[in-house]
């Protein structure tokens, strides 16, 4: 079943078939489903000496990496006959190398927080603005003890924040993979969007929360679809992975700074005009992130979400709709 779905993506994905970064998903959801809420493993997939991840946020930690392992997302990792470990323990403490934190909202950080105790030493990175909000709100000694390396109180020091840009390439330490970040406008706080880059100068970008330019009185979206373009036209973008909250039902007012399926196609559209007109974004995968989980009975936003996505698709574009669990290639 593991090697079926690789093979699926693989081949849906076309032009884009070979393949930068290998992503694990640990969880899927944006709100009120916790034990499933917004977290990606990433890393390289050229070089078989680069066995490390990075997190894409860390809304859930633990328990997705128990559900990756029983979907055997982690067939490829041996664990060491000497280790006192589960394969999960192994995957955490020694395999993950840091966190990639796009805003301080509690369900794109949760999981790192409660992990904290038990997990190793590794790197925060993110925005100073991000950074700022993690050391002021939660290891402060008040709502959790301070694992960091700034901040108020004794400083336990198993965290150490790196502050990310948009000017400059920071390495991920002990991966192969380099990252940016951009600024996002997420309803009145500052989200990001990550560029990650192999050693082979292939692209991905990640973001977090965001609502539209339109809606945000913003110039964020646009900005970063023109840091986007080039690597479009040259090639080298493998893909995009962008949350898609609500349905097209839901208000502009009520957004609180997230996309629908009509605005994110709006979005695309900016994009490919950037990227070189019609035709300029076909085969691109587009991973849909952070559906909100629903309480209303027979309601399923994921199934509407897609519908209306793939109803407005004139890109090409490949959507796809990762679940708890899987391993997929961009």
């Amino acid at each position: 079943m593991f090697k079926k779905s690789l093979l699926v993506l693989l081949c849906s994905f076309s032009a884009y078939a070979q393949a930068g970064f290998d992503v694990i998903t640990l969880g899927s959801k944006g709100g009120i489903q916790d034990g499933n809420l917004t977290a990606f493993l990433i890393k390289d997939t050229h070089d078989t000496h680069d066995t490390n991840y990075v997190t894409l946020d860390a809304g859930t930690v633990v328990n997705g990496l128990i559900v990756a392992d029983e979907k055997q997302a982690f067939k490829d990792i041996k664990l060491p006959k000497d280790s006192p470990y589960t394969k999960v323990g192994y995957v955490l403490r020694e395999k993950i190398k840091g966190y990639l934190i796009s805003h301080a909202h509690l369900d794109h950080l949760a999981g790192m927080i409660i992990t904290s105790p038990d997990d190793s030493r590794k790197y925060i990175y993110g925005l100073p603005s991000v950074n700022g909000t993690i050391t002021e709100t939660y290891f402060n000694w008040q709502a959790w003890p301070n694992f960091g390396n700034r901040g108020q109180g004794y400083q336990l020091g198993k965290y150490q924040y790196r502050d990310l840009s948009a000017q400059k390439w920071l390495p991920i330490k002990d991966t192969y993979l380099h990252a940016k970040a951009l600024p996002l406008s997420h309803a009145g706080i500052e989200s990001s969007a990550f560029l990650i880059k192999n050693n082979h100068k292939q692209v991905m970008v990640y973001l977090g929360d965001t609502g539209a330019d339109s809606v945000e009185q913003s110039d964020h979206l646009n900005s970063l679809w023109s840091t986007l373009a080039p690597y479009i036209k040259n090639k080298q973008l493998k893909g995009i992975m962008i949350e898609t909250s609500f349905t097209n039902k839901v208000p502009e007012r009520s957004l609180y700074g997230h996309l629908t399926p009509k605005l994110l196609l709006e979005e695309l559209a900016v994009l490919e005009y950037k990227a070189g007109g019609k035709g300029s974004l076909t085969g691109l995968p587009i991973v849909i992130t952070h559906i909100k989980y629903s309480l209303l009975k027979n309601i399923d936003p994921q199934s509407i979400i897609k519908q209306q996505l793939n109803a407005g698709n004139t890109f090409g574009v490949t959507f796809h709709f990762p679940v708890q669990g899987e391993r997929f290639i961009l």
